[in-house]
C-alpha cells in the first residue's frame, strides 16, 4: 500500500481556543514529518473521540451531568441554581473534541486524494467507514447547536496550515442541508456496500484497525442502514422531509436482505472493552476502577434514581429494574427515585437519608468492560414501531415494539455478565416468563389511540438510553415531547432546561466573520431544525 508523508500533528482544529501562534507552530517545522498510511490514519481517526463514546469521567462530570442527564430526567438532579444552563467547560469540551475528530477525517480524506486511482479503489472501504462513523458524532452535533461549521470547517492540513484561509472557509452550514447530505451519503453507502470488493490485504489489515466492527462490511451495512433509520426518524416531523423518510423507511424495510439493520444484540454497533489495561477502557488504561461512576456522581447524585423512571418501573415490574438500579434502602430493598419537583432543601434531606435507589454499579458504573454503544437493536426497533405507527400498519409497529423491548431488556442483563465487580450483589437471573408478562402489564401492553402508542415507544426509548446514550435521549426528548417530565423552575435567566446549546465563546473571536451570519440564532430559545412540536 502505498506511504504518504503527512504533517505528524495534522489533527487540529479551525477555530477553538487555539491562537493563530499555536496553529502556525504545529506547521513550522519540516522535520516534523512521518509517514502514515490510510489504514493507520483511520485507526486514529476512529480513536479521536473515544471520550464520548465510552464512559469516561470527564464526559459525565464536566458535560453529561450537569446538562444532558438532568434536561431529560433520566437520573436524580438536585435542584440547584443554574441548572438549565449549559456550562462553558461542557459547550467548550464537546466542541474541540468534535473538530478535533473533524480535522482527522478530513486529513484522511486529503491522504486519500493524493493515492493513485487503484488504491483508492482498493482502500475504499476505509472511507465508507470513516464517514458512516463522522456521520453518526456529526449528527449529535448538529443535535446540540443546529448550524454549525461543516463542509469547510477542519481543513488546516488542506490549507497548508494557512490559518486565515482555514478560518475563512470555516462557514456555517445549515442544519437540515447536513442532515440532507448525510442521509444521501449514507444512502449511496448502503447500495455500494452490497457490491464492494475488498482485497484481502485490506480485509485482513481493516480487521486490526477497526476496533468497531473488525472489518466485517456486514456489520457496517447494518450500522449505515440503522443510522439511516435513526435520522430519517429525527427528521419524520418535518414536512419537507417526509415524503423522503416515507420512501426511504418503506424501502429499508421492505427490503432487509439489501438493506440489514440492526435487529438483534449479537450485531450491537458498539466499542468492547477487550483489556482494560489497553487504550479502549472506561478509566485510565492502569487496570483501575471505571470513571463512569466518579463521573456520574461527581458534586451531585447523577447515580441515583429519578423517580418518574422508578415509579413506572416499579408499577409494571420491569424486569430491567434490579438490573439496572440497587435499592436505596437496603433494609427493605425498596426501589425509590427523587421526585425533581422538591426544593434543593427537600431533595438533601431525602438523599441524606439513603433511601433513593442508584444505577447498578456491577452492571454499569462500576463494570469497568461495559462497552461504548453506537447504536442497539432496541433503538433501532422502536424507532421503526414509530415509522409502522405512523405507517398505519399497526401490526408491525407493536411487533417492532415488543422487539425493542426484549432486546433492551436482554441488552442489560448482557452487560452484567461482562462484569467483574460484584459491589451490588448476586442478581436474580431473568425469569422465563418475565418478559411476556411486562408486555402484558397495563402500562405497557400495545394499547389505546396512536398518540397513547406513541408514549409508549417514547417511554421504552428513554428507559433503553438511560443514562448510556444521553445524547440520543435528550434529542428524542426534544423531538417528541415524551415522556412528558414536570420540572421546577429555576430562578435565574433560563428558567426550564433549553432548546439547544450555545456556541463557544472561542468562536466570535477566532471564527468572526462566518459567527456574525448565525448569531442572532445563538440563544437557548432556538430550535433545531426538527423540533417542529
Amino acid at each position: 500500500m502505498k506511504k504518504i508523508y503527512i504533517v505528524g500533528i495534522a489533527f487540529l482544529l479551525v477555530v477553538s481556543a487555539c491562537t493563530k501562534q499555536q496553529f502556525s507552530d504545529a506547521y513550522s517545522d519540516p522535520s516534523k514529518l512521518a509517514t502514515t498510511t490510510i489504514d493507520r490514519q483511520f485507526a486514529g481517526f476512529l480513536s479521536s473521540n473515544l471520550n464520548y463514546v465510552m464512559y469516561h469521567y470527564g464526559d459525565y462530570f464536566v458535560v453529561y451531568q450537569n446538562t444532558l442527564i438532568p434536561w431529560s430526567q433520566t437520573a436524580a438532579t438536585l435542584n440547584t441554581n443554574g441548572r438549565y444552563l449549559p456550562g462553558a467547560a461542557a459547550i467548550g469540551d464537546f466542541w474541540s473534541t468534535y473538530y478535533g475528530f473533524m480535522a482527522q477525517y478530513k486529513e484522511l480524506l486529503r491522504l486519500n486524494s493524493k493515492l493513485s486511482d487503484a488504491d483508492q479503489k482498493a482502500d475504499r472501504i476505509y472511507i465508507i467507514a470513516a464517514t458512516i462513523y463522522y456521520y453518526d458524532y456529526t449528527q449529535k452535533a448538529v443535535d446540540l447547536w443546529g448550524d454549525i461549521p461543516w463542509s469547510g470547517a477542519g481543513l488546516l492540513g488542506t490549507k497548508g496550515g494557512n490559518f486565515q484561509a482555514a478560518t475563512a472557509s470555516a462557514k456555517y452550514d445549515d442544519a437540515a442541508s447536513i442532515y440532507t447530505k448525510m442521509l444521501d451519503d449514507l444512502k449511496g453507502f448502503s447500495d455500494e456496500l452490497n457490491s464492494i470488493s475488498v482485497p484481502t490485504s485490506v480485509e485482513t489489515t481493516m480487521q486490526t484497525e477497526d476496533f468497531i466492527n473488525h472489518g466485517d462490511v456486514n456489520k457496517w451495512k447494518e450500522y449505515c442502514n440503522s443510522l439511516r433509520v435513526r435520522l430519517l426518524t429525527r427528521v419524520s416531523g418535518v414536512p419537507s422531509f417526509q415524503p423522503r423518510v416515507s420512501s426511504e423507511l418503506a424501502s429499508i424495510t421492505g427490503n432487509p436482505s439489501t438493506y440489514p439493520v440492526i435487529a438483534t444484540n449479537a450485531n450491537n454497533i458498539m466499542v468492547k472493552v477487550v483489556s482494560i489495561t489497553s487504550s479502549i477502557n472506561n478509566g485510565s488504561n492502569t487496570g483501575s476502577a471505571s470513571d463512569f461512576l466518579s463521573g456520574l456522581i461527581g458534586w451531585g447524585e447523577a447515580d441515583r434514581a429519578n423517580k418518574q423512571m422508578i415509579d413506572l418501573m416499579n408499577s409494571n415490574s420491569d424486569p430491567r429494574l434490579r438490573v439496572m438500579f440497587e435499592p436505596g434502602d437496603s433494609a427493605h430493598g425498596a426501589y425509590n427515585g427523587l421526585d425533581p419537583t422538591l426544593t434543593n432543601t427537600a431533595q438533601s434531606a431525602i438523599l441524606n437519608a439513603g433511601t433513593i435507589a442508584r444505577y447498578n454499579r456491577s452492571t454499569l458504573t462500576q463494570n469497568n468492560y461495559i462497552p461504548g454503544i453506537l447504536i442497539d437493536a432496541a433503538e433501532t426497533e422502536l424507532s421503526l414501531a414509530e415509522y409502522y405507527l405512523n405507517a398505519g400498519n399497526d401490526a408491525a409497529a407493536e411487533a417492532a415494539y415488543n422487539a425493542g423491548i426484549t432486546q433492551s431488556i436482554n441488552y442489560y442483563y448482557w452487560l452484567r455478565t461482562l462484569s467483574t465487580d460484584n459491589v451490588s450483589g448476586p442478581l436474580t437471573p431473568l425469569g422465563p416468563n418475565e418478559i411476556t408478562n411486562y408486555l402484558a402489564s397495563p402500562g405497557i401492553t400495545w394499547s389505546g389511540t396512536n398518540a397513547q402508542k406513541l408514549i409508549l415507544i417514547a417511554t421504552q426509548k428513554w428507559i433503553n438510553y438511560s443514562v448510556l446514550q444521553p445524547m440520543e435521549c435528550w434529542a428524542e426528548i426534544r423531538r417528541l415531547k415524551l415522556p412528558v417530565f414536570t420540572f421546577l423552575p429555576d430562578n435565574g435567566v433560563q428558567k426550564l432546561p433549553p432548546n439547544r446549546w450555545l456556541y463557544p465563546t472561542n468562536e466570535q473571536t477566532y471564527n468572526t466573520v462566518n459567527y456574525q451570519a448565525v448569531q442572532s440564532k445563538d440563544n437557548l430559545s432556538t430550535k433545531i431544525f426538527w423540533d417542529v412540536k
